[in-house]
């Protein structure tokens, strides 16, 4: 696993803003080499300076969309060249679409699929051979809480992360006792760009949400102690939890508050379904079906 941070090499996707960026600072102040990969160069560029001025880091820039054909090879060609080997690969990109299904672009969904999906796994299988050859490294994999449950209007981005929970946790099992950790992040809602990305503008502005600087520290803390997850936060601990004693249904039909799109009203007749469960509430945060189960 890896045990110390200083002059080694971490690859960071999505390291423009972010949870991405903050990776990224985190593991600069602790003494690491960087790869930082996202699509806005200018940004990558300037968050690359900052770091060599606050802690003389060398960061090299790919300016790549991994939802392109091509692109996730180019980024491991490029990561390559120098001949040093990527200790630390934090699978950090991706999105969301929040959208009821007629009003879906598809080629939206796909791309997203690509992204939270295609790039991480190929990303994965690429660094994480070298890793047990050496019999040192570790794959950061970032999730989501709504890996547990399907999410009503982001169906398939709950269910690309559910992709990435459950494809983490076997490559744990597999790597585990050869000195290689992957870990995936299974953070709730966090202070980034993400929601607005979605297509929910203004969705966290009167909701609870976590800080990315605690996202990255105590997910860094259970890749060190070797965990195969980090669900970040108490109150999401619980929930987690009390999404498996839940009903399936009583779970999905309440996820219908938090992402319904605006311009479409509540189906009285499901809405109903959710309501009379034990518990239910507008919360964000699944308390209801914590109370529920």
């Amino acid at each position: 696993m890896l045990d110390d941070y200083a002059d080694r090499r971490a690859l960071v996707t999505g390291a423009s803003s972010g949870l991405g960026a903050a990776y990224a600072r985190t593991l600069a102040a602790r003494g690491m080499h960087l790869v930082l990969v996202a699509r806005r160069e200018g940004r990558l560029r300037d968050l690359a300076a900052e770091l060599d001025a606050k802690h003389r880091t060398k960061c090299e820039i790919i300016a790549a969309d991994l939802t392109k054909p091509g692109e996730v090879e180019r980024v491991a060609d490029a990561a390559a060249e120098d001949g040093h080997g990527v200790e630390l690969l934090v699978n950090n990109a991706g999105f969301a679409v929040a959208e009821d299904v007629p009003r879906t672009d598809r080629a939206d969904v796909l791309a997203m699929i690509d992204l939270n999906v295609r790039a991480l796994t190929d990303l994965t299988y690429r660094f994480l051979p070298p890793m047990l050859a050496r019999g040192h490294g570790a794959v950061l994999n970032v999730a989501s809480v709504a890996a547990f449950t399907p999410v009503a209007y982001m169906g398939a981005y709950a269910a690309s992360k559910a992709y990435v929970l459950h494809f983490s946790e076997a490559l744990w099992a597999e790597t585990r006792d050869r000195d290689v950790t992957v870990t995936a992040c299974c953070p709730g809602p966090t202070r980034t760009e993400f929601f607005d990305v979605a297509g929910v503008q203004g969705w966290l502005q009167k909701r609870r949400a976590l800080d990315p600087e605690t996202v990255v520290r105590r997910s860094l803390r259970a890749m060190e102690k070797k965990k195969p997850v980090a669900v970040i936060g108490f109150k999401e601990k619980l929930q987690t939890f009390a999404v498996r004693l839940a009903p399936r249904r009583v779970c999905v039909l309440e996820s219908r508050k938090y992402f319904r799109p605006k311009h479409r009203e509540p189906d009285p007749k499901l809405l109903s379904a959710s309501e009379d469960a034990p518990g239910a509430a507008s919360d964000p945060s699944f308390d209801s079906i914590k109370k529920a189960g």
